[in-house]
């Protein structure tokens, strides 16, 4: 007689009741080792229960997003396309120029393009709060920072 053992999957409330919230500073890092890390703790994975279907990632605050490094000729020959729905409507700017602009979005868009592409994607990209400056409004929540 042999005994089958099977893997019990988290149920979402399970799943919610442990999230967490980190904090990672920007300043001086490189974008896309930045990326890879965050969108590893939204996801979860560095947990032993890890479920793929369900969201059961940490919160992560992202600070100092205008000190973020590009590696070689990124900050001029990467761009950033958009279409603004109409005929034509096609809008591109170089990394530099974005960064100027709004630099939040160069980490936004990096971590959600490591995100899956899907209606849980959208979901995890909820949790990942970005900010250009040292301030966040997060202080009650205690973020600890990201290892």
């Amino acid at each position: 007689m042999t005994t089958t053992r099977s893997t019990r999957s988290l149920t979402t409330a399970e799943a919610h009741a442990q999230r967490r919230w980190y904090i990672v500073d920007a300043q001086g890092q490189v974008l896309g080792r930045l990326a890879t890390r965050v969108a590893t703790a939204l996801r979860g994975k560095t947990r032993p229960s890890f479920s793929p279907h369900l969201d059961a990632g940490d919160f992560v605050v992202v600070v100092n997003a205008a000190g973020v490094q590009l590696t070689g000729k990124k900050l001029t020959d990467k761009e950033y396309i958009r279409h603004t729905g109409w005929p034509g409507g096609i809008r591109r700017a170089s990394a530099a120029e974005v960064m100027a602009k709004d630099p939040t979005r160069v980490v936004h868009q990096a971590v959600e393009g490591m995100l899956p592409k899907n209606r849980l994607g959208r979901k995890l990209a909820t949790k990942l709060k970005v900010y250009a400056g040292a301030e966040h409004p997060h202080r009650a929540q205690k973020p600890v920072p990201l290892a």
